[in-house]
């Protein structure tokens, strides 16, 4: 798809609209935390778009090939024919955070997808979202399509006060922002400790709660062993883990290491 625009949300996120051709060959889900993994080629190679990545598997070596970063998508835009993206930056750091700084109307990018499974249930007693700023746009989503009279709380946790950003949540869901006050460490987060300390009330209480890959396994023993939640169709796992690529974070996913259940 082409950038259609630009803009800064807030010091950490910007969103990217994507327009062309492309929407028209997306399968959309129903989920509100839809996703997808866009791909970043070295330009030098001078690949043409569409990738076919299963031909350039046999012709070029594993640390040429075309790598992904995974992004929720925030917008729909049916009518317009867009999707937006609220891409976290951190400066020069990273990949897709230096390409979103220096997009531009025009630029191509080209993705896979989307996935996602999670939606909001009408039926669901009370709904407990939480996450670190990775999983702002997947929340902020899933609020917007909440029943008017759902019941919860929705924790996010970001760097500092200017990077909150405006949620249209119903009446009956509490959005409480974290500010860490720096970058993240395992000593800077605040996110698991706060959800930890949550009463969660009895019922049928639905859960989206996304982040670093360490805290998510502290919290799934909290919610499924000390607070008795069933585990099946809870939206709980890592975005991202500390200290990881993403290339080597999903590789992990296959290790010990990265599951965020015991066996």
């Amino acid at each position: 798809m082409r950038v259609e625009s630009v803009r800064r949300l807030s010091p950490h996120l910007l969103r990217v609209t994507l327009g062309g051709d492309g929407f028209s060959g997306i399968e959309f889900k129903e989920a509100t935390d839809q996703y997808i993994k866009l791909l970043f080629a070295d330009p030098a190679l001078g690949l043409e778009r569409p990738y076919d990545m299963e031909a350039l598997r046999e012709r070029l070596p594993m640390e040429q090939m075309p790598v992904t970063r995974t992004y929720t998508i925030r917008e729909i835009d049916r009518a317009a024919g867009t999707l937006a993206l609220d891409m976290v930056t951190h400066g020069d750091e990273g990949l897709a955070g230096p390409w979103a700084e220096q997009a531009r109307p025009g630029d191509l990018i080209s993705f896979f997808g989307p996935g996602g499974g999670y939606a909001p249930r009408q039926e669901a007693d009370w709904h407990l979202l939480a996450g670190d700023e990775s999983a702002l746009p997947a929340i902020a989503t899933a609020l917007e399509a909440m029943d008017p009279e759902a019941r919860g709380v929705a924790v996010v946790e970001v760097p500092a006060a200017a990077d909150e950003v405006p949620l249209a949540a119903p009446e009956g869901v509490e959005v409480r922002w974290l500010h860490r006050g720096a970058a993240f460490t395992p000593e800077t987060t605040r996110l698991t400790e706060h959800v930890e300390q949550l009463e969660i009330p009895d019922g049928d209480v639905q859960v989206f709660v996304h982040g670093e890959r360490e805290e998510m396994k502290r919290l799934r023993r909290r919610l499924v062993e000390e607070c008795g939640l069933p585990r099946k169709g809870m939206s709980l796992s890592a975005y991202w883990a500390h200290g990881r690529v993403e290339d080597q974070f999903q590789a992990e996913k296959r290790q010990p290491i990265g599951a965020i259940d015991p066996d």
